[in-house]
């Protein structure tokens, strides 16, 4: 496809690519980055789409290749051991779920959101295709190059992960009643409160959410760490005459910048 016929046909497709990254990765200017780097992506390469799939098939699959490629790098993509541990859950005959409190939950935007994103990356992205977006078991095959059967096995695995993680998240809703703020949302502060650039309204809410939440104050107490080892280590480096940088190598950047 040309360049510019390609560029003609992207505005119809982005609202459709938006709401998968949203879904995906639960967090808006993320999602809008992805978004934007898959339309960079897919205009550089317009000459590869042969129409071979739909444009929407082919625009999901580099989104979910960049969108895997991002997971991997912060470590989000874990074993499949753990998908295979869900299904042999589900093959006990013993094992079940209070179905009311599973539809509750479901038919709750955040808490359907908030199971969903607990999923691995790669099963959460089979059942927002399939369930929210429409795309078939072959078309999702074709995002996700591999066969169909692999593709109907994450489809499969996926929806009985979103179950459970519906099912389990009422233990872990029960343990942060009354505290402020999701988890989401004081996450999304931390980082801002650190610096000190929140207004004191989120501030006290931040705080009164990490005196609360028996798993938010680990990751707080881990930044907080490595923001001052990251510190020191800077700290440390200016005082270190080795640190200075070499002749040769300044000339270079001179060189360059010029």
């Amino acid at each position: 496809m040309e360049q510019a016929e390609l560029a003609e046909l992207l505005p119809a497709e982005i609202p459709g690519l938006l709401r998968y990254a949203t879904a995906m990765v639960r967090d808006t200017d993320l999602a809008q980055d992805l978004v934007g780097d898959t339309c960079v992506r897919a205009l550089e390469r317009s000459e590869s789409f042969r129409a071979e799939s739909s444009l929407a098939t082919w625009l999901h699959r580099i989104l979910h290749n960049l969108a895997v490629d991002r997971a991997r790098s912060r470590r989000e993509v874990p074993d499949s051991d753990i998908a295979a541990e869900v299904e042999k859950r589900w093959q006990d005959n013993d094992y079940t779920v209070d179905a009311a409190v599973v539809v509750a939950r479901a038919e709750t935007s955040a808490e359907l959101h908030d199971a969903l994103i607990r999923l691995p990356y790669t099963h959460r992205a089979a059942v927002v295709l399939h369930d929210a977006h429409g795309l078939t078991a072959a078309e999702i095959a074709e995002v996700f190059d591999i066969s169909l059967p692999a593709a109907k096995q994450r489809l499969r695995r996926g929806r009985m992960m979103l179950v459970t993680a519906l099912a389990n998240g009422v233990e872990r809703r029960e343990s942060v009643r009354g505290v402020p703020l999701s988890c989401w949302e004081a996450r999304r502060h931390v980082s801002d409160y650190l610096d000190n650039d929140v207004d004191p309204r989120t501030a006290a809410a931040l705080e009164a959410h990490l005196a609360g939440c028996p798993t938010c104050p680990a990751l707080y107490r881990s930044l907080v760490a490595t923001t001052e080892a990251l510190a020191g280590e800077n700290e440390a480096a200016t005082r270190d005459p080795d640190s200075t940088i070499p002749p040769a190598l300044q000339s270079r950047l001179r060189a360059a910048l010029s």
